[in-house]
């Protein structure tokens, strides 16, 4: 991919998918090096599954049959030097502690490394996409962090409205532009 942001997208995508209720996007940088993580609470893999899914050649989808995400996040993080570490609980074997953590370190200085770029736009899309599901935000830099959780938009909104409306998309993705301006 261009841009990691749309890894995360494509990863995030894949816990919603697994009905996850709540997926946390952690982003820690410093001078040299990005870290990644995606956690979400969904229904988890199986230990066969977890095995295979790094494996461009296998996908748990009908519709085709490659799964390239995870595969090519794997790739993009250990091409610069870094690294790729994957956990899954599946939630018929572990009902009270489930789900799916994805951690990759990019090293920044490398001449592999893909930009980041514009996780603003990622985290507008999953929200907008995807109302119903909530979503932690947090991008810890070394002048600052930007951070944001919908459970905490939703609950000054009461639940009347819908995340999906129009002016509260527009002001999430204020909000997040004004925290990358001022860090």
């Amino acid at each position: 991919m261009k841009e990691l942001s749309l890894n995360i997208l494509d990863i995030a995508e894949n816990s919603v998918k697994a009905k996850a209720p709540l997926t946390q996007i952690i982003l820690t940088e410093t001078e040299d090096v990005l870290t990644i993580e995606i956690i979400d609470n969904g229904c988890g893999m199986t230990a066969e599954v977890l095995a295979r899914v790094t494996d461009p050649f296998y996908t748990t989808r009908t519709t085709r049959k490659v799964g390239l995400g995870i595969p090519f996040f794997k790739m993009e993080a250990e091409q610069t030097g870094g690294t790729f570490e994957i956990e899954s609980k599946a939630e018929n074997e572990f009902p009270n502690d489930h789900g799916t953590a994805i951690k990759a370190t990019f090293h920044k200085d490398h001449i592999d490394f893909i930009p980041l770029g514009d996780v603003v736009s990622t985290i507008t899309t999953l929200i907008q996409g995807h109302p119903d599901s909530d979503f932690l935000f947090r991008h810890t830099m070394p002048g600052g962090e930007v951070s944001l959780d919908t459970r905490e938009i939703r609950s000054e909104l009461g639940g009347g409205v819908s995340l999906a409306e129009y002016e509260v998309i527009k002001w999430i993705e204020e909000y997040l532009k004004e925290q990358y301006q001022t860090n």
